[in-house]
């Protein structure tokens, strides 16, 4: 109660809800502070749009496989720029953030929550039940995910107006929906959780944005194009077909005519069977066929769209528009690959490694960085590594030649920082001192 009264206290306060409604045919709009809403919607959302979409689940796998496989150490600053990456035990937590996790389990939590739901929240937690900072030092101490929809971002603002300038974050409610109606509300500030969100939302600077959200309508059609083709096998794998029938037929035989002709007629089963009339009936085909809809370019044209909204080229998901042509030609590959890399995951693990460490404290001239050196992904074909290495093999040659100190070329060739070159004061082939006079050696004394 002092943590809470000390955070809604001699200020004005405001209880905001990072979600999204995706509950009718307009863009996703910002919800109502109700949680029992937000619960519901969350729900929703992951259910629609990730659960029950095929492409959203390819884009969205696809981040998750290739974000999991950074490691992330520790960088060392000198004069502004970085250097050698290292590590330490103190970076253990970040490695097994609970038992039987690792850092990928981690980062694969990160990037769903941030796709359902823009944010990604954590604290610490021990096994005595303290939670947040009592439980930082303490020898069991893990890190635990705070589901999304049950977290409630605190605003306040000692003017008053929680729309001045002077308005910042002063804690996180987390409030779990329990099976038996009660609610524990565990209230954390901000040193205390992790907030990770790589999109920001443009009407809320504290909160994050789901990527999901400019494309609500192309997954909505997606869907419907993948019901209008599931229809389409449904009906026989055939078409709309209008039968006339003729005008002396009464109601009772009308009705059973119908009944039989759908017996007959509908279904997977029933495809490609030959029909036969009565005298006055006649059926006609009035649908176009999908290689006149040109069914294939409609559905792969949204699919596209909807990987670009994840950031992640159409061959890399595997989708039908990115498998054509030249675009698996070995140079197209590794460019969707440069691209996704550069574009979409280096900038996401740079926002993980800034939410991170707030959980870790990196030590004095370094900050927590990303290493990306064993990600497969990223790693060139065998040629390129050979030729990379024979020419970092004669840089290092040609700078120790001139006098630079092992170490630092060393440096240089993993950093490509060239401030981190030292010189040894030695130059030329010989490394002499400069000024030095050469001495001829002395003469062997004489038996």
């Amino acid at each position: 109660m002092r943590l809470a009264s000390r955070l809604t206290g001699r200020r004005k306060t405001v209880l905001h809800s990072p979600f999204w409604s995706l509950d009718d045919d307009r863009p996703w709009s910002s919800m109502p502070s109700s949680k029992e809403r937000v619960g519901k919607e969350f729900e929703e959302y992951a259910r629609n749009a990730y659960r029950d979409n095929g492409i959203v689940f390819a884009c969205a796998l696809a981040r998750h496989w290739l974000f999991s496989e950074a490691r992330f150490a520790y960088q060392r600053m000198s004069k502004g720029r970085p250097g050698l990456l290292w590590s330490d035990r103190s970076l253990s937590l970040l490695e097994t953030p609970w038992p039987n996790g690792s850092i990928g389990d981690l980062l694969t939590r990160m990037d769903q929550d941030a796709t359902l739901a823009g944010n990604f929240f954590a604290t610490y937690a021990d096994d005595d039940g303290n939670v947040g900072r009592a439980a930082a030092k303490s020898p069991t101490c893990r890190l635990v995910r705070l589901r999304p929809d049950w977290v409630t971002i605190v605003l306040g603002s000692k003017s008053g107006n929680i729309s001045a300038i002077d308005t910042r974050v002063i804690g996180y409610q987390y409030k779990p929906r329990v099976g038996s109606g009660d609610e524990v509300k565990t209230t954390l500030v901000p040193g205390e959780v992790m907030h990770y969100n790589p999109v920001p939302d443009p009407t809320a600077w504290y909160r994050g944005m789901s990527w999901l959200t400019p494309v609500i309508r192309e997954i909505k059609s997606d869907k419907a194009a993948t019901r209008h083709k599931g229809k389409f096998f449904e009906q026989g794998a055939g078409f709309t077909k209008v039968v006339t029938l003729d005008k002396e037929v009464n109601p009772q035989q009308y009705r059973e005519f119908v009944a039989e002709f759908k017996k007959q007629t509908e279904g997977v089963d029933q495809a490609y069977k030959t029909l036969f009339f009565g005298g006055g009936a006649d059926a006609t085909v009035t649908s176009a066929d999908m290689k006149q809809l040109d069914f294939k370019v409609v559905q792969g044209a949204g699919e596209t769209r909807i990987a670009s909204a994840a950031g992640m080229h159409p061959v890399i998901v595997g989708l039908s528009e990115g498998l054509q042509g030249s675009s698996l030609n070995a140079g197209n590959f590794q460019a969707a690959v440069r691209l996704t890399a550069d574009k979409t995951i280096r900038p996401l693990w740079r926002s993980a490694a800034t939410a991170l460490a707030s959980l870790v404290q990196a030590p004095s001239g370094s900050r927590l960085w990303y290493d990306d050196r064993e990600v497969a992904f990223l790693r060139p074909d065998g040629s390129d590594v050979a030729a990379i290495q024979a020419k970092q093999a004669t840089t290092a040659r040609q700078l120790t030649d001139a006098g630079y100190t092992p170490e630092s070329v060393i440096e240089f060739l993993e950093t490509g920082n060239l401030t981190a070159l030292q010189h040894s004061g030695l130059y030329s082939v010989q490394l002499q001192p400069a000024g030095a006079v050469h001495q001829p050696p002395a003469p062997a004394p004489e038996e």
